[in-house]
């Protein structure tokens, strides 16, 4: 399966200054951790990006500032989906202005369209540029899942090329790649099982701190090699539990893994998020130090 976006690629986070604005150069920072470790790819400004409390105009400073940072050794993929048409392709025009490799539009989350209304407004913003499209299906975070009836029609289009897949469903999967849409397995815990199924690659948020494991395990399952792809993949499960199996997980935990690891100096979050406490630092120490990456 082509991989438009790259094989290995994580859901970056943002980091935050002490006044709360954005770090630009420890946010350049992490990009170059992520690709001197592994990927080749790179999803900026989305859910673990706190895109949800971020402005315009720091997505924009964002994806500016990764781009300078890791050049062409990665395909930047940036995070433009909103709950609003409107705002979604004003960002879908500003990252094609900045140089986005790809855009990442998720279902619109709270106000809950029918598949009508996510059929229009996926047609609407995957025709304003000429970036090609990777579609996001998270009806945990949204409230919706992504008919396969509108898989069908957006296969069509040549602007929507892969799907970010985190509604967990393996058997349809396997239909969508039928349909030509490269799949990325959009749930770590689910890396090995969509790579088997023929995924692309994944977009991780372990990767934040074990990118060169996704890539031996990536690469394996390339060269038929399971039993290294499995061991593996079992290494990381410890990390893997600890970063996304809790309740407060996502961009607290992400931060908080590359602070233990001396990525970044602070594990800072906007609000309503909140950074993890103590006790929840040493429970996730206890899941990378299982995994060796501590």
């Amino acid at each position: 399966m082509t991989a438009p976006f790259g094989t290995v690629l994580t859901a970056m986070i943002t980091v935050l200054a002490e006044d709360g604005s954005v770090d630009l150069e420890q946010t350049r920072k992490v990009a170059t951790h992520l690709v001197d470790h592994g990927h080749d790819g790179l999803v900026v400004s989305g859910t673990t990006g706190e895109s949800a409390t971020t402005t315009v105009a720091e997505d924009a400073e964002t994806l500016a500032a990764i781009k300078d940072a890791v050049g062409d050794r990665a395909r930047i993929v940036a995070g433009i989906g909103t709950n609003d048409t409107r705002t979604t392709l004003e960002l879908a025009r500003q990252a094609e202005k900045v140089g986005a490799d790809g855009l990442l539009l998720v279902t619109p989350y709270y106000n809950k369209p029918g598949q009508r209304g996510i059929l229009e407004h996926f047609r609407t913003v995957a025709g304003a540029t000429g970036v090609p499209v990777m579609l996001y299906d998270v009806p945990g975070r949204t409230g919706s899942a992504i008919s396969y009836e509108v898989y069908q029609e957006v296969a069509t289009w040549d602007s929507v090329v892969a799907v970010k897949e985190a509604a967990g469903d393996l058997a349809r999967g396997t239909r969508l790649i039928d349909l030509g849409l490269a799949v990325y397995s959009g749930d770590d815990a689910l890396n090995l099982a969509w790579l088997a199924h023929g995924a692309a690659g994944v977009v991780s948020v372990a990767g934040h701190v074990a990118g060169d494991l996704l890539r031996t395990m990536v690469d394996a399952v390339a060269a038929g090699d399971l039993a290294t792809a499995r061991k593996t993949y079992a290494r990381m499960l410890p990390a893997i539990d600890a970063i996304m199996g809790v309740p407060n997980y996502g961009a607290t935990t992400a931060k908080a893994a590359l602070e233990l690891t001396g990525v970044i100096d602070n594990r800072r979050v906007r609000s309503p998020l909140v950074e993890l406490d103590d006790a929840e630092v040493a429970a996730l120490r206890v899941g990378l130090e299982a995994s060796g990456l501590l």
